[in-house]
């Protein structure tokens, strides 16, 4: 293709409006165009990568035995009430009427549409089992759209769906599904694990993420240094320590005057000090010794252990008794997960951090003086707590705090409550150490269940004739997402490095002078060469000076240029350079092409 005749409206500035890499570059290199908040169009270029990732997808997923279908963008509320997601999913959920007054969404996902094809079309366990895909545009209504592609309300996306007869063939396609991501990612040139992670609002058993390694991730891994365990902060296990002495610990766990005995508390004077940091420093320990005592409040569900006896204090604060309050204990140098929380406390519902109020008459203490000693019924403990001894908490007054405080001193339920941090213990293995890594999460797949299929009756004959419910799995990729995270992990200060299986363009021939005829002849004749064999190439054949073709060249990210120049072209000599590295090699006009290929197979 002629780059003159491609529309490719690169930009010299970085556009105000972007904030991480891959935005701010495919804006420059005029692969997108803002439209609306979170909406955007697609030039050529973007495009064609977008395209080339699809397709990669579309062949994999063929190749494991998936169908293409391709399902309506537009989808009635009638089988969203039937799944109970309707007034579950909230606002991202884009609704509108028809003329006749009919409720409809824009689908962000298509569990609903899908279950209900296949409960209609499929009978008997005989044509189990069935994965279903599609690659469509979809629309969650972001509430803050930003990151271009990485985080828009309109996106193109793969998802699949599978129906089982039993629970041995929904994990045999849930694991067919899992090789099949590793084939696709791998095919786009990206670095990537696959890690444990939490189900969300899709809902489902277990699932896995697949994760671009990526500094500029929002996601943080956790990855285990000696086996093949990775799992998402949010999800990963914390091994609990091992304690054999209930009398004494490791030397590591206590200040080097304390000798493990458990000794009687003592309140100390701390004006002012609220955070763990200010309490650490003023008592010239470290911020492990302090554990933290948190406050939450929460839509009670109907199982959890209760966390505080309803005194007439706390049933005046929460009259309708739908609420619930939570005192949480976590070391000091440890955050709590509140995802692990949520699924403790059996709610739904997002939980928070209580006010200055409702801690004041749980603890008769301002926010920051918080103990777990002395307060009516059971507190949530991280497991980290049982390796602890003589550690401070809160006082329950105004600038106070108690030191030798130990788990004898009050009641605790026992849980993996925190985040996992670097340097702990692999939860699987044991041997191993925990690194943590960022990522952006580019593919999701989930063992669904009977979630949808119950809800909506999506049943069939087993082989004694008896009706069940079909067992289903979800699998989604990110499309133009996976291009955007490509550039995240691919780029430098001059631009975009695409991975070559997904760069818009493969090679760009570019003559430095086009107005010297042996220049152009010798750049024609290399890019005829190219298209024969069936590389995709661009020819600059933009009168401009070579500069501006290098910058745009870099910019682009074609992973391959040949440089063609008078001065070269005196000694029948051209140059061709690897984009990735920035090396360049010096080859006969003949053999150009052939180079030019060479590297990008390598």
């Amino acid at each position: 293709m002629l780059y003159s005749k491609l529309l490719i409206p690169t930009l010299k500035e970085d556009p105000a409006e972007a904030e991480v890499i891959s935005h701010r570059l495919m804006l420059r290199a005029g692969m997108i165009r803002k439209v609306a908040a979170g909406i955007y169009t697609y030039l050529p270029l973007g495009w064609r990568t977008v395209r080339k990732v699809a397709e990669i997808v579309r062949q994999e997923m063929d190749k494991a035995g998936a169908q293409e279908v391709m399902l309506p963008a537009v989808q009635p509320s009638e089988l969203w009430k039937e799944s109970g997601r309707w007034d579950y999913y909230g606002k991202e959920l884009l609704r509108l009427k028809d003329r006749h007054d009919r409720e409809f969404c824009i689908g962000p996902t298509a569990e609903e549409v899908i279950t209900d094809l296949v409960r209609r079309e499929v009978k008997s366990y005989k044509q189990l089992p069935m994965n279903l895909y599609q690659i469509q545009t979809k629309f969650r209504d972001e509430i803050r759209p930003r990151f271009g592609l990485m985080r828009g309300r309109e996106f193109i996306m793969k998802d699949a769906y599978s129906f089982h007869k039993d629970k041995e063939s929904a994990e045999a396609e849930y694991w067919n599904m899992y090789e099949t991501y590793k084939r696709i990612f791998t095919r786009c040139g990206l670095n990537f694990r696959a890690v444990e992670a939490d189900t969300g609002n899709i809902g489902g058993s277990f699932s896995h993420e697949f994760m671009v390694l990526a500094e500029t991730g929002e996601d943080f891994i956790a990855s285990c240094d000696s086996c093949d365990y990775a799992a998402n902060v949010e999800k990963a296990e914390c091994r609990p320590p091992e304690v054999v002495d209930t009398r004494r610990v490791p030397r590591d766990m206590l200040d080097e005057d304390d000798g493990g005995e458990l000794k009687p508390i003592e309140k100390v004077h701390t004006p002012g000090k609220k955070t763990v940091e200010e309490v650490a420093e003023f008592l010239g320990v470290k911020t492990s010794k302090l554990v933290k005592t948190l406050i939450y409040k929460y839509a009670r569900g109907v199982n959890a252990i209760p966390p505080l006896r309803e005194t007439p204090q706390l049933r005046a604060l929460f009259p309708d008794h739908g609420m619930g309050v939570a005192v949480v204990l976590v070391r000091g140098d440890h955050e709590v997960n509140e995802i692990k929380l949520s699924k403790i406390l059996e709610t739904s519902e997002p939980i928070e951090l209580a006010d200055e109020e409702t801690v004041r008459r749980i603890t008769d203490a301002p926010t920051g003086f918080a103990g777990p000693v002395g307060l009516s019924g059971i507190a949530y403990a991280d497991d980290a707590l049982r390796g602890m001894k003589n550690f401070i908490t809160g006082g329950n007054e105004a600038d106070t705090h108690l030191k030798n405080v130990n788990t004898r001193d009050f009641q605790a339920s026992y849980f993996d409550l925190r985040n996992i941090v670097s340097g702990d213990a692999c939860p699987k293995c044991g041997a191993g150490k925990i690194e943590i890594f960022k990522g952006i999460e580019v593919g999701h797949i989930f063992m669904l269940g009977t979630k949808y299929s119950e809800a909506m009756k999506c049943m069939f004959l087993d082989d004694d004739g008896d009706n069940k419910p079909m067992i289903m799995g979800c699998y989604g990729i990110g499309v133009g997402r996976t291009a955007a995270a490509a550039i995240e992990q691919n780029n430098d200060k001059n631009g975009i490095i695409w991975p070559a299986p997904i760069a818009p363009y493969e090679v760009a021939v570019l003559p430095l002078n086009i107005n010297d005829k042996g220049v152009m002849d010798a750049a024609t004749e290399i890019y005829e060469s190219l298209k024969k064999a069936g590389v995709e190439t661009v020819l600059d054949d933009r009168d401009l000076r070579p500069g501006f073709k290098f910058k745009d060249a870099d910019l682009i990210g074609f992973p391959v240029s040949v440089v063609v120049g008078e001065k070269n072209l005196k000694d029948g000599l051209v140059e061709v350079k690897r984009r990735s590295t920035g090396e360049a090699l010096k080859v006969r006009v003949s053999e150009a092409a052939r180079k030019a290929g060479e590297i990008l197979t390598k």
